[in-house]
This record gives structure tokens, C-alpha cells and sequence, in this order.
């Protein structure tokens, strides 16, 4: 059997009525001409939503296959029973609704096979009129939620910040958000699709009739210590040839943001790694010295056990390298 070196999968393009165009525009993804391209993922290994190898000897397998069948090769002497991680860009043409994500012990109590979902964005791009709405305001809690629900104030006890590019937000379960027009995102989250929806701005689905609310859910996995949330610092690594900054680093991954215009060596050290290029564009060999593209927009996964992945790039580039903290 071939060793599993970087993997490249097809991404899932989601349809959703906040979608627009920059997913193919700025990232290269074939949208088929569709103007509502919400989201790509990336990497995805949930229920019937499966990445699928485009290259290599492994041409056609599933993430759950590859789980499955070559857990120690993906996740080195640790195993998963599932790939712990979603990977996505987002293309915010509209404002996506206000909501909370449960965490893992409520997320269980809902749904056995679900997660909770602790995730972070990477700002790519924002028009002047862009917005996010991160965290409570200081000192609201359960009460005060509820009645700006009621009374239809909820902006007024919500955090709202002004987003640029380059910036990074942690948001962890629990958290009421919202992104808004114009931003495009690269987003790492945990394996999960639960999300509570605690308000829609009055708009109507494509049924025409108002999209379903949670009001109770939503109140009773808000953290109500969670907020007001601003963008976070980035941790400089390194400025020896390339600039290494760790944006995010938490229980259920880490992300680092790396800006080079040098040969960069990538090294599994035992656990797998996800490149996101953001900018730029670049190639990237193995041991096996077969060059492979890697331009904007392109994510690939490098297991635990893949060799030392060396990457070129051609003008200034900036990747994000994400992974994640073994089990137990």
C-alpha cells in the first residue's frame, strides 16, 4: 500500500441564499454560473457530507473511509473516530443570521452524533459596509437577551465590531454572532452542524415565509460570560526568512499564519496538518520530487505520516497551517 502523502479533495459548495460570487471570483472555485455560492467546505468528514481525493493512489476515497481504514497514517499514534475538524471559506454576500453553536456536552444532549462547535475566522476580504456581531455587550445576561428578543432590540446588547482583512476572531461555542455583508472568510471549526438561529432581522426564506427561530435552545447555550469579543493578537513564531504568526490555539486546534516568499518546509511531526493558501500562489514536493500546483483559495491535507512537504512560492504568499491536539 502507497503511503499517504498530501491529499487534495474535492470541496462541497453549499447553496445558501446569503451567497455570492467571490468564492469563485477571488478563490477560484467552479461555481457553475450560480450567483448564491455561500460556502466552500473545504475538508469535511460529517455524515453524508464527505471530502473526496481528487489525486494519487487514494483517488476516490471518503474522509470516513480514510478514518477508517488508515486512522494511524492520517492521525499518527492517536486516533479519531471521526476527522475533528471542518474546514471552510465563506462568502458573505448578505448578513447571515444572528445564532449560537452549542458546546459538547450540549451539543450531545441534542443530537448523540454531533459535536459542539468552538470555530475561528481569518478575514480575507470587506467591503466599507461589513460588520460582525460578536459576544454580548458587558453585563448582559439571560434576562436582557430575552427581552431585546421580545422587543426586537437585539442589536442593542450585542457586540458590533468593524472587520479588516488579516484579522482573526476566536469564537467558542457558546458565543451569539453574526456575520454580515461583504466579508469573505476562511473559517476552521469543529466536526459539527448544529447551530441555533436566536434571529433572522425580519427577512423571509425563499419560501417566502419567516426561516425557523430557537429562541429556547438559543438562550440556553449562549455563554453569558462570552463577550464583547474584538479580533485577536496575533503570537509572532518567527521572522527568520518567513513570518510565523499563531493566530488561535486551543483545545480543539490551532492556527498558525505564514507569510513567505522562501522555500517553506512543512513537518508532520506525528500529527496532520491543513494548508490553506489566502494569498499567493506557490507549489509544493515531497520525497517523491512531483511538483504540485498550490494557488489561492487551494486547501490540501497533509497526514501525520506524510514526509516533510517542501513549499515554493513564486511571489509573496501567506498560508494558514492548521492542526489539532491529540486526543485523551
Amino acid at each position: 500500500m502507497d503511503r499517504l502523502g498530501p491529499l487534495h479533495v474535492r470541496p462541497l459548495l453549499k447553496r445558501i441564499r446569503w451567497g455570492g460570487t467571490r468564492l469563485g471570483t477571488v478563490l477560484g472555485k467552479q461555481l457553475e454560473d450560480h450567483q448564491d455560492v455561500a460556502e466552500s467546505w473545504e475538508i469535511v468528514d460529517h455524515a453524508e457530507d464527505q471530502s473526496i481525493v481528487t489525486m494519487g493512489p487514494s483517488t476516490g476515497a471518503t474522509l470516513s473511509e480514510l478514518v477508517k481504514n488508515r486512522g494511524h497514517e492520517l492521525f499518527g499514534e492517536h486516533s479519531f473516530a471521526q476527522f475533528p475538524l471542518l474546514i471552510k471559506f465563506l462568502d458573505a454576500n448578505d448578513r447571515l443570521s444572528l445564532q449560537v453553536h452549542p458546546n459538547d456536552e450540549q451539543s450531545k444532549a441534542y443530537d448523540p452524533t454531533e459535536n459542539g462547535k468552538t470555530e475561528a475566522w481569518v478575514i480575507l476580504d470587506t467591503t466599507s459596509e461589513s460588520r460582525l456581531w460578536l459576544g454580548l455587550k458587558e453585563g448582559v445576561r439571560r434576562e436582557q437577551l430575552s427581552e431585546a428578543i421580545r422587543h426586537q432590540s437585539i442589536e442593542d446588547v450585542i457586540h458590533t465590531i468593524v472587520p479588516q482583512p488579516g484579522d482573526c476572531f476566536f469564537v467558542p461555542a457558546g458565543t451569539v454572532h453574526a456575520i454580515g455583508e461583504g466579508i469573505l472568510l476562511a473559517e476552521v471549526q469543529q466536526s459539527s452542524d448544529m447551530t441555533f438561529r436566536l434571529h433572522d432581522w425580519g427577512r423571509m426564506g425563499t419560501d417566502g415565509k419567516p426561516r425557523p427561530i430557537h429562541i429556547k435552545q438559543s438562550l440556553d447555550c449562549t455563554d453569558y460570560q462570552r463577550g464583547p469579543l474584538n479580533a485577536v493578537t496575533p503570537k509572532t513564531l518567527s521572522t527568520n526568512g518567513q513570518l510565523v504568526e499563531e493566530l488561535v490555539r486551543c483545545p480543539y486546534f490551532g492556527i498558525e499564519r505564514h507569510t513567505s516568499s522562501i522555500t517553506s518546509v512543512i513537518q508532520p511531526r506525528g500529527r496532520f496538518r491543513i494548508v490553506m493558501m489566502i494569498e499567493g500562489q506557490g507549489a509544493y514536493e515531497t520525497e517523491n520530487q512531483i511538483t504540485q500546483d498550490l494557488k489561492k483559495g487551494d486547501t490540501i491535507l497533509i497526514p501525520a505520516s506524510s514526509p516533510d512537504v517542501m513549499l515554493t512560492s513564486s511571489d509573496e504568499a501567506v498560508w494558514l497551517e492548521i492542526d489539532c491536539p491529540q486526543p485523551g
